[in-house]
């Protein structure tokens, strides 16, 4: 090969490179828009069974392509208190499985160069073009979503492609050939998979990238070699740099959650790359090997899976996790322990009501699961305006001036909070989320100024109250007995606006309604009976716009929950 050669291949090695990256990229973000809602019910039904753990974290990251993806949401749950370490374990456990998937996909770019009739490379690198002719004229946002997908699928097979042209014509240069079977050294190797790795940011992408060199002859370490066993052991190890990043600034748990992942891969791989040297022997240290002078490749890998090496690397990485996974699982307990350890207990400081407790930044890479983690907060900080509503309420009735302080403070909390929440709703929407969950995060938006309003019309009673005590007002004998029970009538509608969003229990929208009119009618009869009790000299003239302005404040409360109820039907 010529210079200009030389220089044209590299080009297209890294132009090959790019595209697998991209496509790795579109597949991922579409695939987690298409199943986003699916990822969300999966964890939000954690449990402390370890193989059910296992199944929905090699399942999701099966579905995303990204172990990375899977592992920076658990770490992002388990900041936000919703999962325990000991459940995380295993969903990091079985998010190691689900990553081998991808060299599985690689593997079927190297069947079109096999003796196979089918040329399955070339019927992947098709779904580019169909992918993109969906989005361009499909008017479902799901099914662009999906066109997206495919077009990611066929991109990562057009890398491949690109990067096989590429390493063809370095398989014939001698030079390279000698280079590649220099690097034979374990632990070297091992090392440059984690800084690979780490570099990438995918471990999937080094694996693809290994599994095409030897699909295309480059053999790191020659022909039957071991060595190509090891890069992807290092791999293994360097894709805890991505859960190691998130968890900085986070909870001393979802720090304990990073750690816990890069113990299981780092004792794994160690492990594994132990007896991989004992099977092979490894000069200079005395071993000769059990099987000598059979390497580990030679006779396992290939009497075991005989056929093309790129088959037996996945075979490996696959039957590597799984073997991991088996040999932890049962030990989960004390790897969260180890952890524990490692990641001592900070001093504890208090937490304030106005910080975000169910959201984390961890979950803007999964809008879908980032939504249902606000709508959660959302009625947090509705628990909070409906404490103001309590503690305001009381205080009227009591003539209790204590209580205009605290809900002016409350008051405080709940606009931060609601601040916070949108803000997180604006990177929400600017993260390229489907149609559907764009609709859902302009309700959210709506439920927090419902919220909001709930506590200024607290605080309007407030001044009611400030009112009542300064003109020594008195109502008529059994008026707040009436009003307590419009009182009681808003916290029930509230517990069942809860249930309608939170618990999905649509059903319930109908008698919420009914309860909304109850209230209306409420008010209605109680203003009524006011105006009679006027004309007949029964109450104060003074007394009419403090108990007409609370009775119509309190009916607008039911209006603001019934607007929420009414935001799952968008």
């Amino acid at each position: 090969m010529d210079a200009m050669e030389i220089f044209t291949s590299i080009v297209m090695l890294l132009a090959g490179c790019g595209a697998l990256l991209i496509g790795f990229k579109m597949l991922s973000d579409n695939m987690e828009k298409l199943f986003g809602s699916a990822l969300k019910k999966i964890f939000n039904k954690t449990n402390n069974v370890p193989i059910v753990g296992v199944g929905m974290g090699a399942a999701t990251t099966a579905v995303v392509q990204s172990s990375g993806v899977t592992t920076v949401m658990v770490v992002g749950f388990v900041n936000a208190g919703i999962m325990t370490l000991y459940q995380a374990t295993s969903i990091i456990m079985g998010a190691n499985i689900g990553t081998t998937i991808t060299g599985w996909i690689t593997v079927l770019n190297t069947v079109g160069g096999s003796n196979v009739s089918i040329p399955v490379a070339e019927i992947f690198m098709l779904l580019l073009f169909v992918g993109v002719f969906i989005e361009l004229f499909a008017k479902n946002d799901k099914a662009k979503t999906a066109g997206f997908a495919l077009a990611g699928l066929g991109m990562v097979f057009l890398g491949l492609e690109i990067m096989s042209g590429a390493m063809d014509q370095y398989s014939q240069m001698p030079e390279i050939q000698q280079f590649l079977q220099m690097m034979s050294d374990p632990f070297l190797l091992l090392l440059f998979g984690i800084a690979f790795t780490a570099l990438m940011q995918s471990s999937s992408a080094v694996t693809s990238i290994v599994i095409m060199m030897a699909g295309s002859g480059l053999v790191i370490g020659g022909a039957g070699s071991s060595a190509t066993l090891y890069l992807i052991l290092g791999s293994n190890i360097g894709s805890c740099v991505t859960a190691l990043i998130s968890s900085i600034g986070a909870s001393v748990n979802a720090r304990r959650a990073s750690v816990i992942h890069l113990l299981f891969n780092v004792i794994g791989s160690l492990l594994i790359m132990l007896i991989l040297i004992m099977w092979d022997g490894y000069p200079g240290t005395g071993w000769t090997g059990f099987f000598s002078p059979n390497t580990f490749f030679e006779d396992t890998l290939q009497s075991w899976f005989p056929g093309s090496v790129p088959v037996q690397i996945a075979v490996f990485h696959t039957a590597f996790n799984v073997l991991c996974t088996c040999m932890f699982l049962p030990f989960a307990k004390l790897l969260v322990k180890l952890a524990t350890i490692i990641v001592p207990e900070g001093k504890k400081g208090k937490g304030k009501d106005d910080e975000v407790v169910y959201m984390d930044k961890r979950f803007l890479a999964t809008p879908s699961v980032a939504i249902g983690q606000l709508t959660k907060e959302v009625f947090r900080m509705a628990d909070m305006s409906m404490d103001s509503l309590q503690t305001a309420f009381t205080g009227f009735v009591k003539r209790d001036l204590s209580a205009v302080d605290v809900v002016a403070s409350n008051n405080e909390k709940v606009a931060r909070l609601g601040a916070k929440i949108s803000d997180y709703l604006v990177k929400v929407s600017a993260s390229g989320i489907s149609l559907a969950d764009e609709k859902l995060v302009s309700a959210l938006h709506s439920n927090v100024g419902d919220v909001a309003r709930v506590a200024d019309l607290a605080d309007n009673l407030t001044k009611y109250t400030k009112k009542e005590v300064k003109e020594d007002l008195a109502f008529s004998k059994g008026i707040n007995e009436k009003l307590a029970e419009m009182h009681e009538l808003l916290k029930k509608q509230y517990d069942m606006v809860k249930r309608i969003v939170l618990e999905k229990e649509y059903g319930l929208l109908v008698e919420s309604d009914k309860l909304e009119d109850t209230i209306d009618n409420t008010r209605r009869a109680l203003v009524a009976e006011h105006i009679e009790r006027l004309a007949q000299g029964k109450c104060r003239p003074e007394n009419n716009t403090v108990f007409i302005n609370l009775v119509c404040n309190l009916e607008r409360i039911g209006d603001h929950l019934s607007y929420v109820a009414h935001s799952v039907e968008v």
